[in-house]
């Protein structure tokens, strides 16, 4: 099989589905010796850094191509299909929902389309969107799911949360409904426990990890956490990291309304060893988000021995399993005991983090790759 895969979803910052992008191409390239792969960037410096990254110079069935437009843009619909005919393109995987449609008519095709979806955050739940990307993105959006559902030859998503959300949201025929696959994301070998515990008296460490967007409930979490510093005065202290959103001021305006700041620690966007440290000096995290296409942070924090308190809802029980405490997302009461009984109770504390080790270990990006590939070549066969 020739492969393309549009890495172009990569962008300088690492997001989450820039993350799935680059541990996906690590994990093939150490697995895979027997397809040829091509890998779409953008940019010059994400190109440079994966390479390095995945270990490509030692892969000699991947290659790199380096294009001068954007995954939306009317160059990238008109100039990509011919690119992935004149290489003799078997499959086309993007790594997140836009595809060149072109590319893929209804018959006759010479490409194969693979699809992610992660999740269907601003069609579920279309009140959390901006509103000015409401107006002009959503109908955009909703039109490209449908293109996608009748396009695609296989949809990829990350849990069977998102999968279920999938099948009915964008209204799957029952015939069809085969062709989309959970395959679950994976933790890098760099997350692990600290060599050394923390020892030592200092503030005990509350820390999130991830945007301000509204679905993520940052408000929810300072509302607990506010409850928390007034039964633990001077003993607490929370950590939050994710980069700075103009869009979403709330968090921020809240802890200030809220007197906050002085035990609050705003590290704006972690990357790498910062991020593995970041979990390895917590005495829990926290992810109290009302919708999670996977929760990756969740496995990360795990993998690192740090306890976890996350939501109970979407793909977070699936996800954490029985390794983690599971609170509803808008109950800031709960979420604030279960916080407060991992901080003062020991035995707790240890059980989960025993727990969470264990969890993060039956998650890894090889199988993720492993069964990315076999749907790959189920792609060419029309059949799972």
């Amino acid at each position: 099989m020739k492969i393309v895969i549009d890495a172009r979803w990569i962008f300088p910052e690492l997001s989450g589905i820039g993350l799935y992008t680059q541990e996906l191409i690590r994990a093939l390239a150490q697995l895979d010796r027997q397809h040829e792969y091509v890998l779409l960037f953008q940019y010059p410096e994400v190109m440079q850094r994966v390479v390095a990254c995945a270990g490509l110079v030692a892969a000699p069935n991947f290659r790199t191509e380096l294009v001068p437009f954007g995954i939306f843009s009317l160059a990238s619909q008109i100039r990509l299909p011919g690119l992935l005919r004149r290489w003799g393109a078997d499959v086309f995987h993007s790594p997140n929902y836009m595809i060149p449609f072109r590319a893929f008519p209804r018959c006759g095709r010479r490409t194969h389309c693979v699809v992610t979806i992660h999740d269907l955050i601003p069609l579920l739940f279309p009140e959390w969107t901006p509103k000015a990307k409401k107006t002009r993105l959503l109908p955009m959006f909703r039109c490209i799911m449908q293109a996608v559902g009748v396009r695609a030859d296989l949809i990829l998503t990350v849990s069977e949360a998102s999968r279920r959300d999938i099948l009915r949201v964008m209204r799957i025929p029952a015939a069809r409904q085969e062709k989309v696959l959970a395959i679950p994301n994976g933790v890098a070998a760099e997350y692990q426990p600290p060599a050394t515990p923390q020892t030592g008296a200092r503030k005990k460490t509350i820390l999130y990890v991830g945007r301000f967007d509204p679905y993520k409930n940052v408000i929810g979490l300072l509302v607990a956490f506010e409850q928390l510093r007034r039964q633990m005065p001077g003993a607490v202290r929370l950590v939050i990291a994710g980069a700075p959103d103009p869009r979403y001021p709330e968090a921020l305006a809240f802890a200030r309304r809220h007197n906050l700041e002085t035990d609050i620690e705003w590290r704006g966007y972690l990357n790498g060893r910062q991020l593995v440290e970041a979990y390895q000096q917590a005495d829990v995290f926290v992810l109290p988000s009302r919708y999670e296409g996977f929760g990756l942070t969740v496995l990360e924090a795990m993998a690192c021995g740090t306890p976890v308190v996350c939501s109970n809802v979407s793909s977070l029980p699936e996800v954490a399993g029985d390794a983690a405490i599971l609170v509803a997302p808008d109950d800031a009461t709960k979420m604030t005991e279960a916080i407060r009984r991992v901080l003062t109770e020991p035995e707790l504390a240890a059980t989960l983090r025993e727990k969470g080790v264990r969890r993060a270990a039956e998650f890894s990006w090889r199988r993720t790759a492993e069964m990315t590939l076999r749907a790959y070549a189920s792609s060419l066969k029309g059949a799972i």
